[in-house]
């Protein structure tokens, strides 16, 4: 139940502290007095979304606070819980519009977001407003209605979920479907070139590898025979290895006889020999590298072209020719399982929409479930409202599979006897919207608990008994032990309020405040008189009061 709210610097609305009470709570006002004013920045304080200029001009910003109370499972603490945000008894709303566009929301004195503000809404309040029969008018919007009346939220998400999967399915074979044909179509060249890359079966690196090995073949060619020769001369025999080693050999032979004078020149043959023996080796090494057979120099020529051949022929280098093979096998792979893909793509599409068939099948009775105690209830709540002769029927017909079934929910009626049902836009005047509107609010929230109904202007179009007739469902929909507000502009429905407060507006220098005053017994006589007889309030007219209020 909201208990209070207090707005400030929001419009025209300088300062204003409102304290609601259980029961049918009317609010009136001449026209423009700021009645929607004081809806709007419920609307704020609970996240909806609407106009953006609420701060009053001059102010910095402008705030609204609402409290409400709940009840033990109250639906709200399980968003607050979810949201990790404080609970309890009472429930403290704050939102804040600075003059700049920027918004701060607070919940239990935490901040939160307007997204958690949205959620706690659903559950706090139910706003009926002035546009609200154009849902009535939409037949898409039926559907959802006729859903949250049955209660088969639960019910349309399964249905969604089949749906999904079956267009999931149905991707899924469309697409194995283009890819397969799109393999077929250049199998021939896929299954030549695959023999031809698993013949050649290049490997990453050999490309480099033999271009290194062809080069040092073709320098041996050339460098080989100068290496030859100074083998030769370094080495044994008449080269100088054997040369210096016979000048070592004479040289201490007559060592002994010089003294000490040849032992400088013996060790620096020695060492000369040394190093000699090292440059012959590494000559020997490399003679034995360069060495190769011509048939060999020739084997990796056709190897190295035959690779860089491939490469140019299928536009990839010469290291990627392996994973383009391996590529290449995996698409005739997959054309040559393609056929038994295709049939178990095509068995789990099939799956899916025999569950989606089942799904839908199920939605529909439900629906149709739903649309027979809809009618039962509307017939019930349209009565009371002097709408007793009219027809409310709900219809259910074949329409396009989607993701919510395959139903089209239209409403329509039957004002009097015998007439032709039809929609609601082209049958019905602007009163019967309205009551039908009423008893359509309150067949959808029989079932909600610790909501308030908020109603603006749901009298409008209708009068005299008829608008007793709407009053009189408001106060017993409110006696019920919920909590209604009225925005109203009929008599009739003001003198069954338990409680009243008038909206009026003043203008103080150049500055227009909208005040609201709750009515005692003596004001609200004259609240009503006026009401009934507009600015000259007449004895008749507060006769005409007093009968209305005393029922």
């Amino acid at each position: 139940m909201l208990r209070t709210l207090d707005i400030r610097d929001m419009l025209i609305i300088d300062r204003l502290e409102l304290e609601f009470q259980p029961g049918l709570n009317v609010l009136t006002g001449e026209t423009g007095a700021g009645k929607s004013i004081l809806l709007d920045s419920l609307g704020f304080v609970l996240g909806w979304r609407g106009r953006a200029d609420l701060v009053r001009t001059g102010a910095e910003e402008g705030e609204v606070v609402a409290v409400f109370d709940l009840a033990p499972g109250h639906a709200a603490h399980d968003v607050l819980a979810e949201a990790g945000l404080p609970g309890g008894e009472e429930l403290i709303l704050r939102r804040v519009n600075r003059a700049d566009g920027r918004k701060t929301a607070w919940i239990n004195d935490r901040r939160a977001s307007g997204e958690v503000l949205r959620a706690l809404s659903d559950t706090l309040v139910e706003l009926h407003g002035q546009q609200d029969d154009r849902g009535l008018l939409n037949p898409r919007v039926h559907r959802t209605l006729l859903d949250a009346f049955g209660g088969l939220e639960p019910r349309v998400a399964e249905t969604r979920a089949a749906w999904a999967r079956l267009r999931a399915a149905g991707r899924a074979l469309e697409d194995a479907e283009t890819r397969l044909a799109a393999a077929r179509a250049e199998e021939d060249f896929l299954r030549h070139a695959g023999d031809e890359l698993a013949k050649l079966a290049p490997e990453p690196g050999e490309d480099a590898e033999l271009d290194a090995r062809r080069r040092m073949m073709q320098a041996g060619q050339r460098i080989g025979e100068d290496v030859s020769k100074a083998a030769q001369a370094l080495g044994p025999g008449e080269g100088a290895e054997g040369r210096m080693g016979d000048a070592l050999r004479w040289l201490e032979g007559v060592a002994d006889k010089a003294g000490e004078a040849l032992n400088a020149p013996i060790d620096a043959l020695d060492r000369a020999l040394a190093e000699l023996g090292e440059a012959v080796q590494g000559v020997e090494t490399a003679l034995e590298a360069l060495a190769f057979d011509p048939g060999e120099l020739e084997r990796v020529e056709e190897r190295l072209f035959a690779i860089r051949a491939a490469s140019r022929k299928h536009g990839v280098a010469p290291d990627e020719l392996s994973a383009f093979a391996v590529e290449i096998a995996d698409k005739l792979a997959a054309i040559d399982a393609g056929a038994e893909d295709l049939a178990a793509l095509e068995r789990a599409r099939a799956e899916a929409a025999a569950d989606y068939d089942a799904a839908a099948a199920a939605m529909s009775a439900a629906r149709a479930e739903a649309a027979t105690r809809l009618d039962a209830g509307m017939a019930t709540e349209l009565a009371p409202l002097k709408m007793e002769r009219a027809v409310f029927t709900t219809s259910i017909a074949a329409a396009e599979p989607g993701p919510e079934g395959r139903d089209a929910v239209s409403f329509t009626v039957a004002t009097n006897p015998g007439a032709p049902a039809g929609p609601l836009n082209k049958i019905a005047s602007g009163g019967e919207l309205s009551r039908f509107l009423l008893a359509l609010k309150v067949c959808l929230t029989r079932d909600a608990s610790g909501l308030t109904m908020i109603f603006d202007e749901i009298d409008r179009g209708v009068g005299g008994a008829t608008a007793d007739a709407v009053g009189r469902r408001l106060k017993t929909l409110a006696d019920e032990g919920g909590q209604v507000l009225v925005v109203t502009h009929s008599p009739q429905v003001a003198a069954l309020g338990a409680h009243h407060w008038q909206v009026a507006k003043s203008v103080e220098g150049e500055i227009t405040r909208t005040r609201v005053h709750p009515l005692g017994a003596d004001a609200r006589i004259d609240e009503v008189a006026r009401m009934i007889s507009g600015d000259r309030i007449t004895e008749e007219a507060r006769a005409a009061a007093k009968t209305l209020l005393a029922g």
